[in-house]
């Protein structure tokens, strides 16, 4: 029989959602400097970059060198700060997913679990070789306690939800997840509704900003508004009630890059302001999607032996 209420997560026990720093906002600073200046800001957990992608003012010393990975662990236990995802793993043409590996491994002993993954593959019949990287890097990331989520950037290969979604699907792994960016969502034209036809159990996280209504209409225009023009949720249009009423409970990874705000603020003052306006604008927003049977029972198991006492 089909239960017809749903349970708010903290009455099934779920945690409250973390607020992520993503590397991309503030692309200058090594692993360690995001973790400090999260820190400073108020966030819970940083999203760090350990796979370099030598984007205009990305920082320039390899995440992964010893030094680099110890300093980040330094500064993690100093602050108390987790680590929700690492990034970036791109499928291209002669990728080779055990590249990833050494990626992979440094997240895993930092606590993360998710590592991001999209698509800049030059055709459009390419299907099946998406399908087998993003297998493999599934595999390759089991070990070390990573889910794999597939984001479609509106300039990539991948560039709509569905595409996305036909990708987890078809490699049918147990820790596959769609990463959804609420610019993209909106570059990408995607109707919120399309949000509902996602397995809950795929959602794990949502990438955060806010942009002025009308799209880009050439590739240039949109990477430079996801890479350089970003704005705080609730300076533009975007309904980031709609989307998390649409969504199970995630955690969010703020990702908003502005280099005229960081000029004008400073890193540290823009992350807080990033942070500050996402909570204000959230507001009271909450998951409308009923919770999986798994949280149903329990809560219904913890009711039942409430009322027998």
């Amino acid at each position: 029989m089909e239960l017809s209420f749903m349970v708010k997560p903290e009455e099934a026990g779920a945690s409250p959602s973390l607020y992520s720093l993503a590397h991309l906002t503030l692309i200058g600073c090594t692993p360690p400097e995001l973790v400090y200046i999260a820190a400073r800001a108020g966030y819970d957990a940083v999203s760090p970059r350990f796979i370099p992608m030598h984007v205009p003012g990305e920082f320039t010393q390899s995440p992964i060198d010893k030094a680099q990975v110890q300093a980040t662990k330094t500064a993690l236990s100093t602050t108390g700060l987790k680590v929700l995802d690492v990034e970036l793993a791109r499928i291209t043409e002669d990728v080779d997913p055990r590249s990833f590996e050494p990626s992979l491994e440094i997240g895993g002993e930092l606590g993360a679990k998710r590592m991001i993954m999209s698509a800049w593959t030059n055709t459009r019949d390419d299907r099946d070789f998406l399908i087998d990287v993003y297998s493999e890097t599934c595999e390759l990331a089991a070990p070390y306690g990573l889910t794999v989520d597939l984001e479609f950037p509106s300039f990539s290969r991948l560039r709509t939800l569905d595409e996305a979604l036909d990708i987890v699907r078809a490699s049918d792994q147990p820790n596959g997840g769609i990463l959804v960016d609420t610019l993209y969502l909106h570059l990408s034209r995607v109707d919120l509704g399309e949000l509902l036809h996602v397995p809950s159990e795929l959602f794990h996280f949502l990438h955060i900003s806010d942009c002025l209504p009308g799209i880009a209409d050439t590739r240039e225009g949109m990477i430079q508004l996801a890479r350089d023009a970003r704005l705080y949720p609730g300076e533009g249009w975007i309904d980031f009630t709609g989307i998390i009423e649409r969504m199970p409970p995630v955690d969010y990874s703020i990702e908003l890059p502005n280099q005229s705000r960081v000029a004008e603020l400073g890193y540290e003052e823009h992350a807080r302001r990033c942070l500050s306006h996402a909570k204000r604008t959230f507001g009271e927003a909450r998951s409308q999607r009923r919770m999986p049977d798994s949280a149903i029972l329990k809560y219904q198991e913890d009711n039942h032996g409430q009322r027998a006492h």
